[in-house]
């Protein structure tokens, strides 16, 4: 379909999900959505009514009657898209949607792909393309870390900041490009070194957006969090504690966990994906051993690690020889002591002595508040509750990293003192890449990547 012709034509949905609901909303965005409607609408005329006003009456296919309605009108511009939007709220039958879909489809109108609503608002100039993602963000954001941080972005906030750095840069690029303009009269209208103070403000505030990734990665996906150590340790006792309900096996019977077992908490505003693994140990069993190695990788690639070690069965040499290899790690940990109510007094006298040991019982779900503020202390939350940006797209990462490699190459340019033509090159990279960002510059298959994530109402 000629994508010219696919922006004319006038599109519909369900904006609500799938399934049986008290109430359904049916969309439908374009030039002919309000006429296509009125044609099937039983009540004022939809042509005469005012913007953003709600009307009641029937939608019928010819003398048949599928449902009362409420008809709510968004007339252009004035609306999400930007184009004339009606949405119908109906009863949530799936037989009436599909009948109501069926009709507007024989009346001129078409199945709308999927983020076609949000493309057309990007395309009608809305907003730009790092808010129209974080529509997507905001849909499936389920933590309030998540909710603030694709707010931000959807009002504004990081494209503000893009925006100001690429204007900052066109500037200076323009100023190069006059040079060549007039390249036999060896003239420089752009300050070498003025232009060099740019490029290093330019990599801060591009550094700063990029070190928020990591932040803005366990934001939008949750921090993943392993509970390890050995076998009858507790960790099944301490995942159940922790989510409040019997998800995993519990069992005297050491190994009974032989792959992990994963669901999800929410602290402080925070998602956290919690792993119950496989206990460490030497074993002959080739199953739990392959859960053993599981566990291993996965400790790799957690954002935290909750350590737990039974106070009533392990000798303190042994405790003290698994936290230094864990020390030799990388990965942040929390030692916790677990079954303090059976814990050898000696053992747990001796633990006291130290620092950053957190003493509990799972079984009875003693000093797990403790615990859970702990685990909220190993994520900086800081950046986010300030407000500032935070990176959690990783399109854009990239292409913040590619704008640093642009930039580098623009301060290797002026120190070799290379000619203005190549320099600019770099510095149209580097504008680029920013323009990525936010729009500015798109290819119909990275639209065709972004949207098609989208569901088919948004």
């Amino acid at each position: 379909m000629n994508p010219i012709a696919a922006m004319d034509d006038t599109i519909v949905a369900l904006a609500t999900p799938q399934g049986v609901g008290a109430i359904a909303v049916i969309r439908l965005s374009g030039n002919e959505a309000i006429s296509i409607v009125n044609e099937v609408f039983k009540g004022r005329d939809l042509s005469k009514q005012e913007s953003h006003t709600i009307h009641f009456g029937t939608i019928r296919d010819g003398e048949k009657i599928l449902d009362e309605v409420l008809v709510s009108l968004f007339i252009a511009p004035k609306s999400f898209t930007k184009e004339n939007v009606v949405e119908i709220s109906t009863h949530g039958s799936p037989f009436i949607i599909k009948q109501m879909i069926q009709l507007f489809l024989r009346k001129g109108a078409r199945l709308a792909r999927a983020g076609e609503f949000t493309k057309r608002a990007f395309m009608n100039g809305q907003f730009d393309l790092a808010q129209a993602e974080a529509v997507a963000d905001l849909i499936h954001s389920d933590s309030e870390a998540a909710h603030a941080a694709a707010m931000n972005q959807m009002r504004g906030g990081f494209s503000a900041e893009i925006a100001a750095l690429r204007e900052q840069l066109i500037h200076f690029a323009s100023m190069i490009e006059l040079e060549l303009d007039f390249s036999e009269e060896d003239v420089e209208f752009a300050d070498r070194q003025q232009l060099q103070g740019l490029v290093d403000r330019l990599q801060e505030v591009i550094k700063k957006l990029v070190d928020s990734f990591d932040l803005g990665n366990v934001i939008k996906n949750g921090v993943p969090t392993v509970i390890a150590g050995k076998p009858n340790a507790g960790k099944s006792t301490l995942l159940n504690a922790l989510l409040n309900e019997e998800k995993a096996i519990v069992s005297d019977i050491a190994g009974t966990t032989r792959d992990f077992i994963e669901d999800e908490i929410h602290l402080e505003g925070l998602s956290f994906r919690f792993i119950d693994t496989a206990g460490l140990r030497e074993t002959e069993d080739k199953v739990e051993a392959i859960g053993v190695e599981r566990t291993r990788e996965k400790m790799k690639q957690a954002a935290v690690i909750i350590y737990l070690f039974d106070l009533a069965e392990e000798r303190l040499e042994d405790i003290q020889a698994e936290v230094a290899k864990l020390q030799e790690g990388t990965i942040p940990f929390i030692k916790v002591g677990n079954k303090m109510d059976k814990a050898k007094p000696e053992i747990l006298e001796a633990l006291q002595q130290e620092e950053g040991w957190i003493f509990i019982s799972a079984g009875q779900k003693e000093n797990l508040e403790e615990l859970k503020d702990q685990l909220v202390s190993k994520v900086n939350m800081q950046e986010i509750k300030a407000g500032n940006t935070v990176v959690t797209n990783a399109r854009h990462y990239e292409s913040l990293i590619r704008t640093q490699q642009a930039l580098d190459n623009v301060t290797n340019a002026i120190v070799a003192q290379i000619p203005g033509d190549l320099m600019a090159m770099d510095i149209r990279e580097a504008l680029h890449y920013l323009g990525e960002i936010s729009g500015t510059v798109t290819t119909d298959d990275l639209l065709e990547n972004i949207f098609s994530k989208f569901c088919i109402g948004k």
